[in-house]
């Protein structure tokens, strides 16, 4: 596996679909004092505002049977107000003796978008998509073969959190009652693609209660195929959320083919702003790296990623090869175990902290965009 391979032709064209409509107004759509404007444009006293919030981002509830703490007449036309239903499971999965759940969910507009939560012995992660689809055409990712329909808006995904971590603190996945610990964006979707909704959910996540689910940043993920200029934008953030680069080849005639946006930015130029990120935050950069079957697995390609990445410093990255999660009928699958060892040599003997990711719910289709694949046919 250690010569150069036979170049590989690919058709990346991705169709994107028409805009769908704008999804109503929601409460977490709304500022704190957007919030108040609203329930006094209402009729209502202002600190019914901090009430909801509590119940939405404390209780984890938007039932207005659970709200005792405010009148009937009230809570109802609050929640039929501030409240519109987003989102409606339509299909669930368990994998991993049912600590592993994929929701699809039916957006308010009937589009598609799933999300993965995963409870492991010390914490529970929650993966979520921010946009139905994606325009990024990726050629061996469902979803980038789905093409683009529409962002998700702040709503929709601090919405796929709230039903998860209410179904933890019910205790519904094995193991009794506990809450959510780690979230990524590695759903649906190029996050740094829909960047308002998104940052605007990195807010409402890391928001002390009752105005936000009081989350820390270190334990979020946001991910990106390599969004240069979002990438120097989420700098400026100030927020120090843990950036994952989608690299998936160390050479630019390779990644132009897997992953198109790389003919917009190359390889070093989003290494170097991923290596920005590192400077400014101080917070180690994740690269990713699906190892895909005689296509990007080879031992050289992991020596010439250890080089580039030890070009800009050493302890700025940690990597995550990652065995592809196949889509049925697709002719790309994951490297033959052996391969995937050499690969995680090389890198290591680089001095890489390298481990292998985790691929939960390869049974029940865990890359998503799967099941919103089979339902669109």
């Amino acid at each position: 596996m250690s010569g150069t391979p036979t170049p590989i032709t690919l058709n990346l064209a991705a169709p994107t679909r028409g805009a769908r409509g704008k999804p109503p107004r929601h409460f977490v759509d709304l500022t704190p004092e957007e919030r108040v404007e609203a329930v006094t444009a209402l009729g209502e006293q202002p600190f019914r505002a901090k009430q909801l919030a509590t119940h939405y981002f404390t209780h984890l509830t938007a039932d207005p049977a659970a709200m005792t703490d405010l009148p009937m007449a009230t809570r109802d036309k609050l929640v039929e107000d501030l409240f519109p239903r987003l989102l409606t499971p339509t299909r669930t999965l368990t994998a991993d003796g049912g600590t592993t759940v994929k929701t699809l969910w039916h957006l308010f507009d009937d589009v598609k978008v799933e999300s993965v939560l995963m409870r492991y012995p010390n914490r529970a992660t929650l993966c979520v998509s921010s946009q139905a689809g994606c325009g990024m055409a990726c050629p061996f990712c469902a979803t980038g073969q789905l093409g683009l329909t529409r962002n998700l808006s702040t709503a929709e995904i601090v919405e796929q959190v709230r039903s998860a971590g209410r179904s933890l603190a019910d205790g519904e996945l094995p193991g009794g009652p506990t809450r959510l610990t780690n979230l990524v964006f590695m759903g649906m979707g190029e996050p740094l693609a829909n960047y308002k909704a998104v940052i605007e959910t990195v807010r409402r996540l890391v928001a002390p209660t009752p105005d936000g689910f009081g989350m820390s940043a270190r334990n979020i993920v946001v991910s990106t195929v390599g969004l240069v200029p979002a990438i120097d934008k989420l700098i400026k953030e100030g927020i120090p959320v843990t950036l994952a680069v989608s690299m998936h080849a160390p050479d630019d005639e390779l990644r132009d083919e897997l992953v198109p946006i790389n003919t917009r930015w190359s390889v070093d130029e989003t290494l170097d702003a991923a290596h920005r990120y590192f400077e400014a935050t101080g917070r180690r950069v994740s690269i990713e790296y699906a190892l895909i079957r005689d296509i990007n697995d080879h031992a050289w390609r992991a020596d010439l990623l250890g080089e580039k990445l030890n070009a800009r410093g050493r302890g700025w990255v940690h990597c995550n090869p990652i065995p592809l999660n196949p889509t049925p009928g697709s002719k790309w699958t994951a490297s033959d175990p052996a391969v995937e060892r050499e690969f995680v040599e090389r890198l290591r003997a680089h001095g890489i902290p390298t481990t292998i990711r985790d691929t939960r719910g390869s049974d029940i289709d865990g890359a998503c965009g799967q099941l919103a694949a089979e339902e669109e046919g």
